[in-house]
């Protein structure tokens, strides 16, 4: 399946450098959790205010989400980029 994760950053998180290659190193330690198979990050390519900024994509085996929930690398996109979110969607798909 396709876990997706869709983001907009509030001011302050547009305002962080490197944001993107932050996200995309956190997000590719997740390759490790049994059962990911890949990891894409999509950058929005329009920027209104109506828009979302990024799409994170990880492709999963199902039964991975629970263990990808439970990671530390969840944890820390929570705790270290939450801050950062004015708004988030969750999506999944096969």
């Amino acid at each position: 399946m396709k876990h997706h994760i869709i983001v907009k950053w509030n001011p302050e998180g547009k305002a962080v450098d490197g944001l993107y290659q932050k996200v995309f190193e956190l997000f590719q330690e997740s390759l490790e959790i049994d059962g990911v198979h890949g990891v894409t990050l999509h950058p929005s390519v329009i920027d209104r205010p109506n828009r979302y900024d990024l799409m994170i994509c990880i492709e999963m085996d199902r039964d991975a989400l629970a263990r990808f929930d439970e990671s530390s690398i969840h944890a820390r996109w929570k705790s270290e980029y939450g801050g950062y979110l004015e708004a988030k969607a969750i999506f999944d798909c096969d």
